[in-house]
């Protein structure tokens, strides 16, 4: 099996090694394999776990939602109802978030389309 370190897996998803850190101890990466020194080696199956993290992270679910999922990972399949429950109300969530960020970004629009109209006037009354 194929190992990466703590500065691999951080680079490929571009998180600092803190990130990773903070999460291991906030229970989210379970069964964290090590070499003989002690470092993190992280699997295939590690980086997919830290990658689903990261994208639930990204996407606003708390860190105590977040460890609630991975502890039903660790249970197992008994836990799949629970799971799909979590990640469809998650999915709903997330798409509110995104429909309201769009209709802000849409009055954004407007601002920057008014300020900047201004700006052009203001050049045209000094020429």
């Amino acid at each position: 099996m194929k190992y990466c370190s703590i500065g691999e897996a951080a680079s490929k998803l571009n998180i600092p090694e803190s990130t990773i850190r903070y999460y291991e101890k906030k229970g989210l990466l379970p069964l964290m394999e090590r070499d003989g020194a002690g470092r993190r080696l992280f699997s295939e199956d590690q980086m997919a776990l830290l990658e689903t993290v990261m994208r639930l992270k990204n996407t606003l679910m708390p860190i105590s939602k977040i460890k609630q999922y991975v502890d039903w990972v660790i249970e197992g399949s008994s836990t799949n109802d629970r799971r799909l429950d979590m990640m469809t109300k998650h999915k709903q969530a997330v798409l509110a978030q995104i429909a309201l960020m769009t209709e802000s970004l849409i009055g954004i629009d407007v601002k920057i389309a008014r300020y900047t109209k201004r700006k052009h006037e203001e050049k045209e009354g000094l020429e």
